[in-house]
């Protein structure tokens, strides 16, 4: 190796070596940062050539320099000069030649190289016969990927800096121009050997081409049945599946791709053996690829098999058997799209002919979703682990088990609920009548045939009408009887959890399923307990007029267990039981809930107690999780009082008020609790609504003073319902309240401020994120006050100053606040406060217009700035599409001034970032489109440039220079 080359190679060789090394921390991010900023300097283009030129750089280097090269040509290529491209294209040529026979991944980026100069280089007309030139016919394999590769990038063009039109016509040269020579050379190499006709990259060549080439093409050509022929190749397998099962998906527009079907469908059915031999054989991948073919030819095909059920049955048989097969339940998923598929369009009424023909196939699917639905067997007597320690497959079986409930919903609603209902039941009555005699309460012969028809039922629940008179009066008394299995009765407590609609049209069955249920909670199992809880939520819920006087004794089971269990079933019962609270007449609601919610509050008074002794994050814990309870019973009480009247739910919010701000008040620094009490005042004005407001003056008094004191988001949180629910305008609320409303707001809006003086965004972006959620409501309903508030200047400096945040949420609040802002500058703003019966369009006032419009052009280029910067250098990619949102509501207001203000963002980009003569073909296109009002594509190239310079630059480590954020001052 010359010494010249050795000198640039070097840096490059020792950066890279210490990556692939264990050293400290420090030393691999300076490499990191080197290797990023050579694969962006000009030598990069020689020094990439010089590695993979040589002979003894190692694969890893090589591959890094490929990379690199491919980096180069897609964001980089204004670096070479034109007149130098050709060169740089038969180097690319050159160096294919040298890696013909790999190592693989190297010859892909250079595949991937040249794709993306033919795509830029738009002088080269004739690319594909040149390609074949110049690597000649013992570069078959390497010509298959460049083939492949092509499309592909050509699809994913938005990346390259070439304009729409520009885009468009090199897409047609390539692509549409060559379609018909790509299809005859991949025709003519399949028919040359039998090596060629098993070679995976011919399929996977075909599947991309696929994108240009028509199936109607393909399938009456030889290259079709080598295709197919393919799927009995092992080393053609994947690639096969692949190509047919893209092919079935162009003939989803069934009437235009009638004949190609005709052709297809007899080739597809031709394979249904294999299904019977992979299973036969453990082949685990054969199975699970030609149930993907089956599966597919059925999703695509659907409308044909409603219409035509008879012809079509075979199809629908051969997706029916891959479920049968599947032993492991490992392909079977990859029907249940199908099975959804179908049963949408045969349970329509013109198909009513193709849901009586598939009756029988759907019968049958349950039985095989009802087995599948088991436990496996443990092969020796402990049945403590069934996975045999692997959690994750436990997991996977859990999650998998839902997803074929899924599928016996569809069952259902083909077949009808009883029908479906009738195989688990029979299934339970056959174990019932052969095992139960043998159970004991240590043994459960074969308890997985019990367990999975108790968790169909479970699963189709939802589809069983509560006027269902036939089955679950038959099934409810044997579930009630099932042995004291902790799986069995789990499933069986879920199972009835489910049908508590039902049960609250049967009151004659209650009181079993509720004994049945209530004796889970001392069961020894914890998942047992769990389920208990849960399934008590929903008697409480769907039965609370048939418990209504049983409030009482309820109460003492409730006190009796509440102790004893997690939090989240604490929670699941109390709803239950505040559900069974909420049924009472309304002279019995304070004593209720003073009944169920005093115990609470000592609960809790006495876990505070205890907190303040206890330096420990576990008594915090238990105060949040007593003040969750009390929440509940807020949420769910809600007796309906005329606004005249009393409401005893706000009586009893009164007497606990001053508890729950003495807690706030002593745990200042404790965010699960401070967080509890705001969301239970929360719930008491959104429970309550105007009914709270003997309430409002204390409680606005406890948010304001708990924000400032605690900095917690959560206090503007919970003032966000009470400007919601108290806003002008809304029925029964006074409009002294309202003002008095909207200046408890900007006192939080002035503290809010305050705290953004004195510490940077980076400390609390929790509490902005918070802080704008709460501006986008006040900017909604008291819109009329705020614009023109003194107030505005300083949240729109604060808004910018947010906007330096590297965070998704707060950014997209921020974003979301400033666009919802500044759409009142303009003749459509976000609310619908402005729409009048008569009128189809919003009306805004031109005073408001003119002050937002104001306001923009004293802090208008100072949010271009920061929105621009943000795109550049540090948004999330969720926040580029409101940052430019932003900017094209910016441009409706201003739009001259808004391409100054784009311009002279750019100006400040740090030198050299901005490719020549960039700034001015931008500048011009969007002042093209602005003259034209075409205002959505100047947000198209806005984002298209700002895509563009952030793939080319990462941001500086000694900063943006003009473009970096100033520190936000605030003296009110």
């Amino acid at each position: 190796m010359a010494s010249a080359k050795v000198d640039k190679i070097q840096p490059v060789l020792a950066a890279l070596a210490t990556m692939q090394s264990n050293v400290e921390r420090p030393q691999k991010s300076q490499a990191h940062e080197y290797l990023e900023r050579f694969q962006k300097s000009p030598d990069a283009w020689t020094t990439t050539h010089s590695i993979l030129s040589s002979s003894d750089a190692p694969l890893e280097t090589k591959l890094f320099a490929a990379t690199t090269l491919k980096g180069k040509i897609i964001y980089d290529l204004d670096q070479v000069p034109r007149q130098s491209l050709p060169a740089l294209r038969d180097t690319i040529l050159t160096l294919l030649n040298s890696f013909l026979e790999g190592p693989r991944p190297i010859r892909t980026q250079l595949c991937v190289c040249l794709a993306n100069l033919a795509i830029q280089m738009l002088e080269w007309k004739n690319v594909l016969s040149q390609i074949v030139s110049a690597l000649g016919n013992a570069a078959v394999d390497c010509i298959l990927e460049f083939l492949k590769i092509l499309p592909e990038e050509v699809t994913e063009g938005r990346k390259i800096n070439l304009t729409e039109e520009e885009l468009a016509t090199r897409t047609q040269e390539l692509l549409e121009q060559n379609a018909a020579q790509v299809l005859a050379m991949l025709t003519q190499f399949s028919q040359s050997s039998a090596s060629a006709a098993a070679n995976p990259q011919l399929f996977e060549c075909t599947t991309s081409w696929l994108r240009e080439i028509s199936v109607a093409d393909i399938v009456r050509t030889p290259l079709f049945d080598t295709v197919i022929n393919a799927l009995s190749i092992d080393a053609s397998f994947d690639a096969a599946v692949d190509c047919v099962c893209t092919m079935l998906r162009d003939t989803r527009e069934v009437d235009e791709s009638m004949e190609v079907i005709q052709i297809m469908y007899p080739r597809i059915l031709s394979i249904r053996p294999k299904i019977a031999q992979t299973a036969a054989s453990g082949d685990l991948n054969a199975f699970k690829g030609i149930t993907r073919v089956f599966a597919e030819a059925g999703e695509a095909w659907v409308v044909m098999i409603a219409r035509l059920p008879a012809e079509f049955r075979g199809l629908v048989e051969s997706v029916l058997e891959c479920c049968t097969q599947d032993q492991d339940r490992d392909a079977i998923a990859l029907t249940f799209l199908f099975w959804y598929e179908l049963k949408q369009i045969i349970t329509l009424e013109k198909y009513k002919l193709a849901r009586s023909t598939y009756g029988e196939v759907f019968g049958r699917l349950v039985d095989v979703m009802i087995k599948h639905l088991e436990y496996p067997t443990p092969e020796g007597p402990d049945e403590s682990d069934l996975f045999e320690g692997d959690r994750e497959q436990e997991e996977k079986f859990r999650e998998f088990r839902h997803q074929m409930g899924d599928v016996l919903k569809d069952c259902c609603e083909v077949i009808t609920v009883t029908e479906c209902l009738s195989k688990s039941v029979n299934l339970i009555r056959k174990w019932i009548s052969t095992y139960s005699s043998q159970a004991t309460d240590t043994i459960v012969p074969h308890w997985q045939e019990l367990e999975a028809p108790l968790f169909s039922m479970r699963a189709m629940g939802r589809m069983v009408s509560p006027e269902e008179n036939t089955v679950l009066p038959q099934v409810i008394p044997l579930i009630v009887q099932i042995p004291n299995h902790a799986k069995l009765r789990f499933q069986a407590i879920m199972a009835l959890a489910r049908y508590t609609d039902w049960t609250s049209q049967h009151p004659e069955f209650l009181q079993p399923q509720l004994n049945f249920v209530t004796a889970g909670f001392n069961h020894s199992s914890g998942e047992v307990v769990g389920a208990a809880a849960l399934a008590f939520k929903f008697f409480g819920t769907d039965c609370r007029t048939l418990l209504q006087s049983h409030v009482n004794e309820l109460h003492n089971f409730y006190e009796s267990v509440l102790d004893k269990l997690p939090p989240t079933s604490q929670a699941e019962i109390t709803e239950g039981a505040a559900c069974v609270v909420s049924a009472q007449d309304i002279d019995q609601i304070y004593p209720m809930f003073k009944l169920y919610c005093d115990p609470i509050i000592k609960r809790i008074m006495k876990s505070a107690n205890d907190a303040k002794d206890d330096s420990s994050e576990s008594g915090s814990l238990a105060v949040a999780d007593y003040l969750q309870l009390l929440t509940i019973f807020i949420q769910n009480v809600q007796p309906y009082v005329s606004p005249e009247q009393e409401n005893p739910a706000v009586k009893y919010c009164q007497d606990i008020l001053p508890v729950m701000s003495a807690i706030a008040d002593n745990f200042r620094t404790s965010t699960p609790i401070l967080e509890r009490i705001c969301r239970c005042w929360r719930y008491m004005v959104l429970s309550y609504r105007t009914a709270i407001a003997p309430l409002l003056p204390t409680l606005a008094t406890q948010l304001a003073s708990g924000f400032e004191n605690t900095r917690q988001g959560c206090f503007l949180w919970a003032t966000d319902s009470v400007l919601r629910e108290f806003a002008i305008g809304q029925e029964w609320v006074n409009p002294s309240t309202s003002r008095a409303v909207y200046k408890f707001f900007e006192q939080q809006a002035v503290a809010f401020l305050r705290i953004m003086n004195d510490m940077p965004p980076q400390d609390f972006p929790d509490v902005i994120e918070d802080f704008f959620r709460l501006l986008i409501d006040a900017i909604i309903y008291y819109h009329q006050q705020l614009l023109v508030s003194p107030l505005c200047q300083h949240i729109l400096s604060a808004s910018a100053n947010a906007l330096t945040l590297q965070q998704a949420p707060p950014l997209t609040a921020a974003l979301h606040f400033l666009r919802d802002f500044f759409s009142y500058g303009t003749d459509h703003p976000n609310s619908s406060n402005f729409y009048h019966e008569d009128s189809t369009q919003p009306q805004i006032s031109p005073q408001l217009q003119q002050a937002v419009k104001e306001l923009v052009g004293s802090i208008g280029e100072t949010i271009v700035q920061r929105i621009m910067t943000g795109m550049m250098f540090h948004f999330p990619r969720d926040c580029i599409q409101d940052g430019s949102g932003v900017l094209l509501t910016l441009f409706e207001i201003k739009p001259r001034e808004l391409v100054a203000w784009v311009r002279a963002t750019i100006s400040m980009l740090p030198a050299g970032t901005v490719k020549v003569g960039e700034t001015d073909r931008l500048m011009d296109a969007v002042g093209e489109k602005v003259q034209t009002g075409d205002l959505r594509k100047v947000r198209i190239l806005l984002q298209d440039f700002t895509n563009s310079y952030r793939r080319r630059n990462v941001a500086p480590r000694e900063g943006l220079g003009r473009l970096e954020a100033t520190r936000f001052r605030f003296s009110g």
